[in-house]
């Protein structure tokens, strides 16, 4: 393949895989509302794409969550409420950068499974425990952590991310993309 060919190759993969999982987190938001997978897409962006994109992609997807439960699904715009959406703005970043530090060495060691899984758990116990913390801290939310709670929410978390990179896999063999050389495949947490 002709060089420029393959940076334009490369160059249209960006936009439509951060359009992708944006549009993803707008169908998560209509069907789970208070439940989006954050660290679903945290864990999947950290893996997928330079820490720039995922920051950016993260920001994409809590802003999109934002609007369409403010503008569709009704939130209450009460200080609380209101207080819990800047809080997720502050967790979901966090929650990447806790997916990207976890999974880089088992990435490096080229043990694809058990980064993703790490970055998974990361993500995970980085999202929940930070948003426990503030409940403990503002008095408020502490109902959402009972154990069915936490569970139904790590299920939904668990298929999204397991979801959403069959997609990026799919994506990748579709346009004939499976080495790392090539600078498109999954799992390259750590870049940017």
């Amino acid at each position: 393949m002709h060089p420029q060919s393959h940076a334009i190759a490369i160059g249209w993969r960006r936009p439509i895989w951060i359009a992708l999982l944006v549009s993803a987190s707008v169908v998560f938001t209509l069907g789970f509302a208070c439940a989006t997978p954050l660290a679903a897409f945290a864990a999947v962006a950290a893996l997928t794409m330079t820490r720039r994109d995922t920051l950016l992609l993260i920001g994409l997807v809590w802003l999109a969550n934002q609007c369409v439960g403010f503008g569709v699904l009704h939130y209450p715009w009460t200080a609380d409420c209101l207080a819990w959406g800047v809080g997720l703005a502050i967790v979901a970043p966090l929650s990447a950068l806790g997916a990207e530090f976890g999974a880089k060495r088992f990435i490096a060691l080229n043990r694809i499974i058990l980064a993703s899984t790490v970055a998974f758990v990361s993500a995970f116990g980085v999202y929940e425990g930070l948003l426990f913390i503030a409940s403990m801290i503002f008095q408020s939310g502490f109902e959402d952590y009972a154990p069915a709670i936490v569970g139904r929410i790590f299920a939904i978390n668990a298929v999204a991310f397991i979801g959403l990179l069959a997609a990026n896999r799919l994506s990748l063999v579709a346009t004939g993309r499976r080495s790392r050389r090539q600078g498109t495949a999954p799992f390259r947490a750590g870049a940017g």
